[in-house]
């Protein structure tokens, strides 16, 4: 396990994946490692929500309160209550849950909530183990991201012909998801 420079926070809820917004980019916090190993944090806090508890809560960016509203989405999962504000503040977070409690929208929607869709360029880069899991996370972020209008999203994975690649990278994609294995 990797220890944290900034305090870093694990919510114990399966995911292997990683993202990360560059301030240098988007002038936004910098969130390093959600998904990559730090401090663990009890399963048991991560297992219940307050009941009130709804996104807006939550600190996301009016954006994203509408497109999650756009997608039927309520209220916020226990993996999702206890990640979002961390990673809004920058925190380095790992979240560990079973299949279908929201992990994914617990990372996507703090960094959606952090892009400039002025800006033309990768603002975040979120790194999958394998293909297939690099292509849902690309559609679980598209699926907000049609919500909130010119924001792109780009797979990048082996099989796929570089000029394609290139071509949405040209395009001015926001976030990139990348098949990438740990070590290569």
């Amino acid at each position: 396990n990797v220890r944290s420079p900034n305090g870093g926070r694990r919510v114990d809820d399966g995911a292997r994946c990683q993202a990360s917004v560059d301030p240098s980019l988007t002038g936004q916090a910098h969130y390093r490692g959600v998904m990559a190993s730090e401090t663990p944090v009890d399963s048991a806090e991560a297992e219940t929500t307050p009941e009130k508890l709804t996104f807006a809560d939550l600190g996301l960016d009016a954006a994203v309160l509408k497109a999650l509203k756009d997608v039927g989405y309520e209220t916020p999962s226990a993996i999702q209550a206890a990640t979002i504000p961390l990673v809004l503040e920058g925190r380095d977070v790992v979240g560990l849950a079973q299949t279908g409690t929201g992990k994914t929208a617990a990372f996507a929607l703090p960094v959606l909530s952090q892009l400039d869709p002025q800006a033309r360029h990768p603002q975040a880069l979120v790194l999958a183990p394998t293909r297939e899991l690099a292509l849902q996370v690309a559609d679980s972020f598209q699926s907000f991201a049609d919500h909130l209008g010119k924001i792109q999203v780009l797979p990048i994975y082996g099989g796929q012909s570089y000029g394609v690649q290139l071509s949405g990278l040209r395009r001015g994609a926001h976030v990139v998801v990348d098949r990438r294995v740990v070590g290569r």
